[in-house]
């Protein structure tokens, strides 16, 4: 096991009507709050009018934007930016789900920022301070809610990056399981590939003496799986989106990785695929996931055996590993295929024309200054596009 410094402040408060208490929250936290949001549904479904009718009761003011899309876009970053600055805005309140988290979050990284907030996406450096943020959750998916993660395309460059500052926590998220009923049940879909995906980046490690999160790691993976398959079955199971909601918090608070080197391979490749065609993120992931899994497992085939036995349940001689691992693998693509989502690029409405083109860019190779992802093991442009034609 690896040194660790875990840090997870964010305060989740969960349950039936806990988003109506968001006034008092943020009474002695903000002076004027932004509240960040989509494409309309929270004011569709009602979510709108009791948000503000909480923070009016409270005394808080409120300015709002709205008009995130799935891959949030830098130029929505950049309005929200200016509208702050104008309004002189001092708490951002994303109500959403993973886009609206990451869009929020972006904001409060530029408000305080002489230049343009991309050059923390595509430099890095380090985030001296930020805006607050708070969010109610909509969609149970990215684990933005409790993370310090955020993700956003530069659509003028068809890039898609990510960034990470302890600052950009969220210092409390709201999340009410029956804010989940009215979602479509491919966004469920999308949903848990990508928590699933949370997981995988975490847990396949070449770090030895993991037991714990180890076991963490496979706890959440099964349970993930077995309540995507009750709310598919019934979309207003409380239970069931009870499981997935804090499942998919568990999944990207930092918990599951503590002391283990971790990969993150999957999401880089990925990235690619959202930033330039535009595909939802969690097909994206049922996608390459698979693929990455076959173009790397042999680097440590007991850590895969470990999944396909413990995860997905498969049996088999211990003397014949490797139809361990491939029984494994094919069991997970037939899950995602269970949950409707597609397995191949030509499912995503991907051909073979710019498979190199990613592949070149995600290593950073395009750039002239390769750099090879994952922890789990190395992979330079050639595999990229290796595990690409394997998904195709």
């Amino acid at each position: 096991m690896l040194n660790f410094d875990f840090y997870a402040p964010t305060r989740i408060l969960f349950g039936k009507d806990t988003e109506r208490e968001v006034g008092a929250l943020l009474k002695p936290r903000a002076k004027k709050v932004l509240i960040h949001y989509g494409g309309g549904s929270i004011k569709r479904s009602g979510l709108y009018d009791t948000v503000t009718a909480s923070l009016k009761s409270a005394g808080v003011a409120f300015v709002e934007l709205g008009g995130v899309m799935p891959n949030p876009r830098l130029s929505l970053a950049h309005e929200g930016i200016d509208l702050c600055k104008r309004e002189n805005v001092d708490f951002i309140l994303a109500v959403g789900g993973g886009s609206v988290i990451d869009s929020a979050k972006a904001i409060a990284m530029g408000v305080y920022y002489d230049g343009d907030v991309w050059d923390f996406y595509e430099k890095g450096g380090s985030l001296e301070r930020a805006v607050p943020v708070a969010t109610i959750l909509t969609i149970p998916a990215a684990g933005s809610e409790s993370s310090g993660d955020t993700v956003i395309t530069n659509e003028e460059k068809a890039l898609k990056y990510g960034y990470g500052s302890p600052h950009l926590r969220p210092v409390f998220s709201i999340m009410n399981p029956e804010l989940f009923f009215s979602l479509p049940k491919e966004q469920l879909a999308y949903g848990v590939a990508d928590m699933m995906s949370h997981v995988f980046e975490r847990y396949f490690t070449q770090t030895t003496h993991t037991d714990l999160t180890d076991g963490l790691c496979e706890a959440t993976l099964k349970t993930l799986m077995k309540n995507a398959l009750l709310a598919k079955e019934n979309m207003t199971d409380y239970n069931a989106w009870s499981e997935l909601g804090f499942a998919g918090t568990v999944a990207h608070n930092g918990l599951l990785g503590m002391g283990r080197e971790q990969d993150w391979a999957c999401h880089d490749i990925e990235h690619e695929l959202s930033a330039i065609y535009d595909v939802p993120h969690g097909g994206g992931l049922a996608v390459v996931t698979p693929g990455w899994m076959q173009h790397v497992y042999q680097e440590n085939i007991n850590m895969f055996v470990q999944f396909a036995v413990n995860v997905m349940g498969v049996e088999g001689s211990f003397r014949d590993p490797d139809a361990i691992v491939q029984e494994g693998i094919l069991r997970l693509r037939e899950f995602f295929i269970k949950m409707g989502l597609p397995t191949t690029l030509s499912e995503l409405g991907i051909g073979e024309d710019r498979l190199e083109e990613m592949a070149q860019k995600a290593t950073k190779a395009a750039f002239g200054k390769e750099s090879p992802l994952g922890g789990f093991k190395k992979l330079y442009w050639q595999d990229v596009l290796a595990i690409y034609e394997l998904v195709k």
